[in-house]
């Protein structure tokens, strides 16, 4: 069924119709809602390239995906995101076009979807401090949306991120309630935003109570299982070994576990872990009880609440940037407990 047979149908005018399947809000949602199931129930599909006529729009978005085994994005939790963005694209009518390009061919790869014409905006992600990708895109003129943010970086932009600071600032306070005061940082690569922004969290929480920040509890690196297993090798060396960790990713965390059982000791008995764990859909922390105590953001639901700024941003030229900051949430696990004697 194409939009001149749904609208015959429905006995509404084209351009009615239309609105309704595009979200726009002059169409009350009761029209919208029996447009949407008609939709389903006919099997309607927009047609993308009249669309495209219509617009003058390419109806795609573009997402450059650098190939350095190093990018923390080559991970489970991009599979996540691009799910959760896809779902919001094919709603609104638009393709994604994926472009794999080698780190120093990033610029290129932008610079090639502006002159092919071939998507409307581009998101972009795992944002540095100081991320030249941005100012580049800025410069370029095209619409795009960051996830993450870039802290020096002052120049508006469009971006959705997670409260990265209060979520480790509140992390490192559960544990210190829990009289620990041995805590170490196991945090992402550090030239990273999201990750300097943790370890912010996690010294402000210190510092408020007047606990020294030891370097030997601090460590950043690419979050694999590995890491965080060698990482609980070396520190548990230690003269004075953490009796607590705070952990950047669920797939690290994994590696602490690991570690943690290796030696002998008990998860939330003998040692207490927190993790980031990105909510992830096919990762998942437990069933009813979750294995880890975390702070949760789920990757997906930001994929398409970032689909969604990105689509606006398109659909709505000469518009300021749009931002959104979203709260993880803490959600206690067996994986902590008071701290022990030897405290």
């Amino acid at each position: 069924m194409n939009l001149k047979q749904l609208s015959a149908h429905l006995g509404l005018s084209q351009t009615t119709v239309s609105r309704a399947l595009n979200g726009y809000p002059e169409v009350s949602e009761a029209t919208r809602k029996r447009v949407m199931a008609a939709a389903q129930q006919h099997n309607y599909r927009p047609n993308t390239r009249a669309k495209a006529l219509a617009t003058g729009r390419a109806m795609a978005i573009g997402h450059v995906i650098p190939m350095s085994t190093q990018h923390e994005m080559m991970n489970p939790i991009f599979g996540d995101f691009i799910a959760g963005a896809g779902e919001r694209y094919s709603k609104a009518g638009y393709d994604m076009v994926l472009s794999l390009v080698a780190d120093e061919d990033q610029s290129r790869a932008y610079h090639e979807m502006v002159a092919k014409r071939n998507v409307d905006g581009i998101v972009l992600h795992a944002p540095k401090m100081r991320d030249a990708r941005i100012t580049m895109l800025q410069d370029i003129g095209l619409p795009f949306a960051v996830h993450g943010r870039a802290t020096d970086i002052t120049a508006p932009y469009s971006w959705l991120d997670v409260n990265n600071t209060s979520a480790f600032r509140r992390a490192t306070d559960f544990l210190l309630d829990l009289g620990h005061r041995r805590i170490c940082l196991v945090n992402g690569q550090e030239s990273m935003d999201f990750a300097f922004r943790r370890r912010r969290g996690y010294e402000a929480a210190l510092q408020a109570r007047d606990i020294g920040i030891d370097p030997d509890l601090l460590f950043a690196g690419e979050m694999t299982e590995v890491y965080g297993y060698d990482t609980v090798r070396r520190t548990q060396q230690l003269d004075q070994p953490p009796s607590a960790y705070l952990v950047s990713s669920i797939i690290a965390a994994f590696g602490v576990r690991r570690a943690i059982e290796e030696a002998g000791m008990v998860m939330g008995r003998d040692i207490s872990v927190i993790t980031h764990d990105d909510d992830l859909s096919y990762l998942r922390n437990g069933a009813d009880v979750p294995v880890f105590t975390a702070t949760r953001s789920s990757v997906r639901d930001a994929g398409r609440r970032l689909a969604t700024l990105l689509i606006t941003q398109i659909e709505t030229p000469g518009a300021p940037p749009l931002t959104e900051l979203l709260e993880a949430e803490l959600t206690v696990g067996r994986s902590t407990g008071p701290a022990p004697n030897r405290m």
